[in-house]
């Protein structure tokens, strides 16, 4: 395997999306792996393209691909957008703020590079990194919603819902990705647990959460659409 390809959904993130590109690029890969970084603006309505064109303009050597998308179609439609045009044999969602750390990669990967795992995802309810204390209701809702995507789907990850998903390309390329917006979480994870022998682990990771005045996005609604999508994708997969 000689590349990874970063997939960066991101919406009206002008004030991070530098900071993020900075923290990937630092970041040296185990095993001489190649980064292609790929973001997309998902039809931001502040001054997001404009940060990520100055940025590409300053480091014209980045691998950094920028895609934009007209308007505002949702997360998974981001991804399915990057997704295309990911060359890496190993792709990772990567959100577009500083929640998650980048220093967590080689972490990720470990698994794939040591011929065990298909799929890896990045737990922030078990290992030994920094966790922020922030919502004892999100905290709560995550869990929940885990359960109910582990009941149907067999699976017993800790954190369903978590940003950070490494796949094997080939893997994630063969599923048929429907979800725009946050239902992509629950999706992929039903799909992924019906292709044959998938081997799928869990590694934790640290959490840098940040509170709705410092730009969290997701709301009690996309909660209950969770809820559908697994409902929806484990029980009336068709």
């Amino acid at each position: 395997m000689k590349k990874f390809s970063i997939l960066i959904p991101c919406y009206n993130e002008e004030k991070l999306i530098a900071r993020v590109l900075d923290n990937i690029i630092a970041v040296k890969l185990d095993h001489d792996l190649e980064k292609e970084i790929i973001v997309v603006d998902d039809g931001s309505t502040d001054g997001t393209q404009i940060a990520i064109t100055a940025y590409l303009e300053k480091n014209p050597g980045a691998p950094v691909t920028s895609i934009r998308h007209a308007k505002n179609a949702g997360k998974g439609a981001a991804v399915q957008t990057a997704l295309a045009a990911a060359s890496g044999e190993i792709v990772i969602i990567q959100d577009s703020d500083l929640e998650y750390s980048p220093k967590d990669y080689n972490k990720l990967l470990q698994p794939v590079i040591d011929g065990h795992a298909d799929v890896v995802y990045g737990s922030r309810f078990i290992g030994a990194g920094p966790h922020r204390v922030l919502f004892f209701f999100h905290t709560i809702g995550n869990k929940f919603l885990t359960f109910l995507s582990n009941l149907f789907s067999q699976l017993n990850l800790t954190d369903m819902e978590t940003g950070y998903k490494l796949f094997r390309a080939d893997m994630l390329k063969q599923i048929s990705l429907k979800e725009k917006g946050f239902g992509f979480e629950p999706e992929v994870t039903a799909k992924i647990s019906r292709i044959k022998q998938i081997r799928i682990y869990e590694v934790g990771i640290a959490y840098y959460g940040r509170t709705y005045d410092e730009g969290k996005k997701i709301k009690w609604t996309d909660g209950v659409y969770t809820i559908y999508c697994i409902f929806k994708y484990n029980i009336f997969p068709k």
